[in-house]
């Protein structure tokens, strides 16, 4: 039993087939998905997505590639959309110097608001993050001083400094099909040394298709086959590894109802 902590139902990639999709994740063992927000004015098409299966859970916020279209979207908003009984958190927001589509002060800005709409939703915040990780670091740690809250790295794919800083604040790490790579054996030795009870596993579909399927189109069935690789990388079998993460993603994300693990 596993749960795809992060992916995107929304996009047009499944606009043909999503019954398909969610029947064939299901078969996989994959119990849940949580389909994650890109853009807070396309709300409404996600929690649609959400409340058409019982097991799709969704969240809201602004991706730092559209933190420009999207500069004013208040804590308020926010934390009012949050209320939606399928939406489980916050996010993604972040930020991204790899593609820098949005102005950086502005995507820190509101990466910030995104932080404070956890904090005061107690909903955990969703973490975009790619090639800036001093800054990413920076912002967390002064806005973790501000005032508590939760969120996850997901789709982790930075350097040990940002895994272990986000660890050491009580983060969850999440890691994608990136690991299955050939060229990712640093990122398979940051895995080694996440602690399992602070591991999340995702596809970020329709991205980043694991091997067997790299090049794909992804989709949430194949979280299964991330999902086999990160157990070998702990050592552990696929069955506690399934556990492990699924109570994990239920603990992070405590607004889900809870789901009855097999024996």
């Amino acid at each position: 039993m596993l749960i795809d902590s992060h992916c995107h139902l929304d996009f047009p990639d499944f606009a043909a087939d999503i019954d398909a999709v969610i029947a064939r994740a299901k078969a996989r063992g994959v119990s849940r998905m949580i389909t994650i927000s890109t853009r807070v004015q396309k709300f409404a098409e996600i929690t649609a997505i959400a409340e058409r299966d019982a097991d799709i859970f969704c969240t809201v916020g602004t991706h730092p590639h559209q933190a420009h279209e999207e500069p004013e979207a208040s804590v308020a908003e926010l934390v009012r959309l949050a209320r939606h009984p399928k939406c489980v958190g916050i996010g993604e927001a972040g930020l991204d110097y790899h593609y820098d589509r949005a102005p950086r002060d502005v995507a820190a800005r509101v990466f910030r608001t995104h932080i404070a709409a956890a904090r005061q939703s107690g909903l955990p915040l969703v973490i975009h993050a790619r090639d800036a990780d001093e800054d990413i670091a920076a912002i967390l740690k002064d806005e973790m001083g501000k005032g508590a809250f939760t969120a996850v790295l997901h789709c982790f794919t930075a350097g040990r400094m940002l895994a272990e800083t986000g660890l050491a604040l009580g983060l969850s790490v999440s890691f994608s099909g990136v690991i299955t790579f050939r060229n990712s054996q640093e990122l398979r030795d940051i895995a080694r040394d996440v602690p399992l009870d602070r591991m999340l596993v995702e596809t970020d579909a329709p991205f980043l298709a694991p091997v067997p399927n790299r090049g794909k189109r992804n989709e949430p069935a194949f979280v299964a086959d991330t999902a086999r690789v990160l157990a070998d990388i702990k050592q552990v079998s696929e069955a506690e590894f399934a556990g492990a993460t699924t109570h994990n993603v239920q603990r992070l994300f405590s607004k889900m109802p809870p789901l009855k693990l097999a024996a």
